[in-house]
C-alpha cells in the first residue's frame, strides 16, 4: 500500500492464527472500507480495534481544471493516466469519469489498484517492489518500451508531493498535474481523545503524513507506552516533520504488514 494512498481502498486481510494482539486497544486512522477492513484483521488476532477517521477529502479548490482534465481524459486526449491513491479513484467514480480503452493507467500501491478495479476501471502498471511514486518511476521506463513524449494526466491531492510528475517530465513525458481534492482533518470525539492521552490505547496506526500531522495536533503528545505504527519510511520522515514519535514501521507498504509490525511488537513485550 501507498503512503499516498488514503481514505478508502477496500482490503481483503487474511485471519491470523492464535491471537497475539489479545487485549490490546489499536487506533484505526481512516473509515470506510479500508478501516473496516483492519479492523476486521485486527479483532482476529485479538485486538479491539478504535475506529476514528483523522482525515477525509475535500472537492478540489479548482472544480474547472478538474473537470476540463476529465473531459479530456474522456476523449482521448492522453495515453497514460497516474493515480496515487484510492481517494482519486473516489474522485473519479463521483464524475464518473470515463478512460477510455486507448488510455492506460499506473497505480502507485496495490490498494489504490484494488479500489480502481473495484471502482470497473483497470490498473496497467502497479510498482512489483516499492509501492511508491519512486518505485513507479523505477519500472516505468520497463512498462512503457522506453517511449517518451507521452501525454500523462496525472491526479494528485492539493498537498502531495509531486514525485511521480516531475520524475515523468525529466523523462521526457508531457505531464498535466491537476488538483483532484484536498485533503481536511476530521476531529476525533473526546472520548477518543482521552483515551489515547490516558494510555487506555495500545497501539496507534499511523498512515499517511497527513494522518500523522491530525495524530500529533488532535492526541500529541502520545504518551511513551503507546506503540506507534507507520506504514513506510516516508510517513516515518513525515511524522518526524510534525514531532510525532514513530516506534516501528511496516516493513512493506501495505496494511497487511503494518498489522504485523503491531504483532511483533506485542510479541516482543509479551
Amino acid at each position: 500500500m501507498s503512503e499516498f494512498e488514503s481514505m478508502t481502498g477496500a482490503i481483503n486481510l487474511p485471519a491470523s492464527a492464535g491471537k497475539p494482539l489479545a487485549g490490546w486497544r489499536v487506533l484505526v486512522p481512516r473509515g470506510g472500507p479500508w478501516g473496516d477492513g483492519v479492523a476486521a484483521a485486527l479483532r482476529a488476532r485479538g485486538a479491539s480495534p478504535v475506529v476514528a477517521p483523522l482525515i477525509n477529502f475535500a472537492p478540489s479548490d479548482d472544480q474547472a481544471a478538474l473537470e476540463a482534465a476529465l473531459a479530456k481524459l474522456a476523449a482521448g486526449g492522453f495515453d497514460w493516466l497516474t493515480v496515487t491513491s484510492a481517494t482519486t479513484v473516489d474522485v473519479l467514480s463521483t464524475y464518473s469519469a470515463v478512460i477510455p480503452e486507448t488510455t492506460k493507467v499506473a497505480a502507485v500501491g496495490e490498494t489504490t489498484a484494488a479500489a480502481l478495479v473495484a471502482a470497473g476501471y483497470q490498473a496497467d502498471i502497479v510498482p512489483s517492489e516499492d509501492n511508491s511514486a519512486r518505485g513507479m518511476l523505477e519500472e516505468w521506463e520497463a512498462a512503457t518500451d522506453g517511449a517518451t513524449g507521452l501525454k500523462v494526466l496525472a491526479l494528485r491531492s492539493a498537498i502531495a508531493k509531486q514525485v511521480l510528475s516531475i520524475g515523468l517530465e525529466r523523462m521526457g513525458h508531457h505531464v498535466e498535474a491537476v488538483v483532484a481534492y484536498r485533503t481536511i482533518g476530521v476531529p476525533v470525539s473526546a472520548k477518543v481523545a482521552e483515551d489515547v492521552r490516558s494510555g487506555r490505547v495500545n497501539a496507534v496506526l499511523v498512515t499517511s503524513g497527513s494522518v500523522a500531522e491530525q495524530v500529533q495536533q488532535q492526541l500529541g503528545p502520545i504518551p511513551e507506552s503507546i506503540l506507534v505504527a507507520a506504514i513506510g519510511p516516508q510517513t516515518k520522515k513525515d511524522a518526524a516533520q510534525v514531532g510525532l514519535r514513530v516506534d516501528v514501521v511496516a516493513r512493506e507498504r501495505t496494511a497487511e504488514s503494518l498489522i504485523d509490525a503491531v504483532v511483533d511488537a506485542a510479541t516482543a513485550k509479551a
